[in-house]
């Protein structure tokens, strides 16, 4: 099978995917916009003597202002209009919310994945980090996002900080969890057979850890990023929602909702979806990579190390 028919074979099942959704969205703005429509528009035209037909009703909810859930092709013309009609900087403009909240997502990516390859390492190196930190490391994950961000956030504006920072350290809270219990799993997944490989060869703990841990983990660590900064930009989304932020995507979400701005709420869905996969295909890149690198782009997870000459 040739390369051509394989992207086909890869692309055909999302094109599926994404053709029913935009079908079943448009059956859904229909049926929740025609009641709307009915009252605002079809019924004081027929009472000015007007005919309207049931073709007319679907296009009457196709192009309301404040629609209960707006067509797909309002979003797309509302993303483009904010996206052309509006220089970069402009708060109008959803490339600008989006560079904010990028930008908290990725700081918030980078503590949080720190900070789970740190608790992993401990824990996988000490019995007592793993009796101690393990139950406290999954109780964290039990409190709600909601419930803590404000908590958080007033607590690092009191010292002083702003900006960035604590909507990062939101966006790492939900972060490291996967990275810490993926490479917990991945750090501990070599067989006997190769830690005593490594201690016939006198190794060091530290030899163990870099040369047969790390390579085994790395097939455990991308998924776990993947998951990790889908999760983080939820985070730095929902920080930005308690502080009263004028940029990002979740500002731009609270705004929409406080004046009834249901395309505008959309579009800021649909972009805040095309973030989150452009920041998991940014680390799929970067897994191949890596596995190619050090020739792991088979190694499957709990199947052992090989070793090379």
């Amino acid at each position: 099978m040739d390369t051509t028919d394989k992207r086909f074979q890869n692309i055909l099942p999302v094109s599926t995917i994404l053709l029913l959704v935009v079908v079943l969205w448009y059956a859904g703005t229909v049926w929740l916009n025609a009641p709307g429509a009915i009252e605002r528009v079809i019924t004081p035209r027929l009472e000015a003597g007007a005919t309207y037909t049931w073709l007319n009703l679907i296009e009457a909810t196709m192009g309301m202002q404040r629609p209960v859930l707006p067509s797909p092709h309002q979003v797309v013309i509302d993303l483009w209009t904010s996206i052309v009609d509006w220089p970069l900087d402009s708060p109008r403009n959803l490339l600008y919310h989006v560079a904010v909240t990028a930008q908290s997502t990725l700081v918030g990516f980078v503590l949080g994945t720190a900070l789970g390859l740190l608790l992993s390492a401990g824990i996988v190196h000490s019995r007592t980090l793993d009796k101690a930190l393990m139950p406290w490391i999954v109780a964290s994950q039990t409190i709600p996002v909601l419930a803590i961000a404000p908590i958080v956030l007033v607590i690092l504006g009191s010292l002083g900080l702003s900006g960035v920072l604590p909507k990062a350290v939101i966006a790492m809270y939900l972060c490291f969890f996967p990275v810490t219990v993926a490479m917990v799993q991945g750090l501990r997944s070599p067989q006997k057979i190769d830690t005593e490989l490594m201690y016939t060869y006198a190794a060091s703990r530290w030899q163990t850890f870099w040369v047969l841990r790390i390579p085994a983990a790395l097939p455990f660590l991308f998924p776990a990023l993947r998951v990790g900064i889908a999760a983080g930009l939820v985070g730095a989304m929902v920080a930005e929602l308690p502080t009263g932020a004028q940029a990002g995507l979740g500002a731009k979400l609270l705004t929409g909702s406080y004046y009834g701005n249901t395309v505008g709420i959309w579009s800021a869905l649909v972009m805040s979806a095309l973030l989150g996969l452009g920041l998991t295909a940014a680390v799929a890149l970067v897994e191949r990579l890596v596995l190619r690198t050090h020739g792991n782009q088979n190694t499957a997870p709990g199947s052992g190390v090989g070793t090379s000459k």
